[in-house]
């Protein structure tokens, strides 16, 4: 049966069933990177893998290639770097092997995106990989499913034309969550849908809620109070949905008072409790989401008032950059219990944060990669190298003990153990 077949009642009717089971894939498997944030959705991996320092040299590169503008993270699935990147007039994705980095496949299209502000031109969301499909989405609204084995095409959706999406300071960005059969992604059109769940063999809308706008954050998937739910942090605020119904169960207002802003960092979810952070005079927000209603825990502007990349979290601190990126911005390690800065640490620069075991790989703006502890009690670095070039945005992803991340125009794998 041809999946462009499938009858969307149908679809409706086993997607109660289907979904009662739904736990995140390759959640546990080293070799796996599959999506934004890695495969538990919060930047980290449990495994202790990492050395004390590298050598002289540095780590080890396994290979290097040219790639196109864009700022959405490489991805790392069934053996395969998956990039999402801009090559001329055309979006395009890219299949490599992981071990080589020769191309496997890549499947483009056009795209006449120009940024209003002049910096990269996109696209900017990393992809999402899931049994056997993969889901981008490009700085114009094009959503894409492909198969990853062969790089066929399976459908496609203008999400800015269906939508009528407002195109915000930077075009759209938001990287798709996968939920049992649902695609579940931050369209933000104020008139038909701010979130919105499409069948991900078909394309078929199953659910949309809200008419709030969308920002830069991504939404992640997480159980509160025994609900499997899509954690959205749009524009203005937070949204909390049951992926099986699509209807709103909790919602928080928190966003920066000027207009001229945005929301980026993806939400952080410990148990029943979230936590959103955002720049702009606004800062950090801990939230319990046992009930409905949100029930406020502490917020500050003076911990971390994240300006673009995610926290991590680990053992009840959260490691992030505190300020504006063009402002200077200081490295702060933060109690999640109650917002207090454990210490604060300005000699490293603007970048984003992985958790690998009780490690942090810093990866900075600048394309200098520092290793350091996770540690409350103090910084301690433990060495640097220099892996890319400077204008580094994109999140890496690690899978094996191997480092994939990129610059607008260079792709590179580095063994750091």
């Amino acid at each position: 049966m041809n999946i462009r077949d499938i009858n969307p009642i149908h679809v409706r009717l086993t997607l109660i069933v289907l979904s009662l089971a739904l736990v995140p894939h390759a959640l546990n498997q080293a070799s796996e990177w599959p999506r934004f944030l890695g495969p538990n959705q919060n930047g980290s991996i449990d495994k202790n893998e990492l050395p004390d320092n590298w050598t002289s040299e540095g780590p080890k590169r396994r290979w290097q290639r040219n790639v196109g503008s864009g700022f959405a993270g490489p991805i790392i699935t069934d053996g395969r770097v998956i990039l999402f990147h801009r090559m001329g007039a055309k979006e395009q994705i890219l299949s490599l092997d992981s071990k080589t980095g020769e191309e496997q496949w890549s499947l483009s299209y056009p795209t006449t995106y120009r940024d209003n502000f002049g910096f990269d031109n996109g696209p900017r969301s990393t992809p999402s990989a899931d049994r056997g499909y993969l889901y981008t989405y490009g700085a114009e609204g094009h959503l894409q499913c492909t198969e990853i084995q062969t790089g066929q095409s399976v459908w496609q959706i203008n999400a800015n034309e269906t939508f009528d999406i407002p195109s915000g300071f930077f075009g759209i960005a938001c990287s798709p969550l996968v939920e049992g059969d649902l695609v579940v992604v931050n369209i933000g059109s104020p008139q038909d849908g701010g979130v919105v769940a499409f069948h991900r063999l078909t394309g078929k809308i199953v659910w949309k809620t809200s008419r709030d706008e969308a920002s830069y954050s991504s939404p992640v998937s997480a159980t509160i109070a025994g609900i499997r739910q899509a954690i959205v942090f749009d524009r203005a605020g937070l949204k909390a949905i049951p992926i099986t119904t699509g209807t709103l169960r909790s919602s928080y207002p928190w966003r920066p008072r000027i207009n001229a802003s945005v929301n980026a960092a993806s939400p952080i979810v410990d148990g029943n409790q979230v936590f959103l952070t955002t720049s702009y005079s606004t800062g950090s927000i801990l939230l319990d989401l046992s009930e409905a209603s949100p029930k406020k825990l502490w917020n500050n502007d003076d911990a971390l008032s994240c300006h673009y990349g995610t926290p991590v979290l680990h053992e009840g601190y959260l490691y992030g950059f505190h300020g504006r990126q063009e402002r200077g911005a200081v490295l702060n390690c933060v109690s999640w219990k109650d917002g207090k800065v454990a210490w604060s640490e300005d000699n490293v620069a603007i970048g984003t944060v992985t958790l690998v075991g009780t490690r942090l790989l810093i990866l900075q703006e600048n394309g200098e990669l520092v290793m350091a502890d996770a540690n409350p009690k103090h910084y301690h670095e433990r060495d640097r190298a220099q892996i890319l070039p400077n204008g580094v945005r994109a999140y890496p992803a690690y899978a094996d003990g191997v480092l994939y991340a990129r610059s607008p125009k260079k792709l590179v794998a580095y063994d750091i153990r």
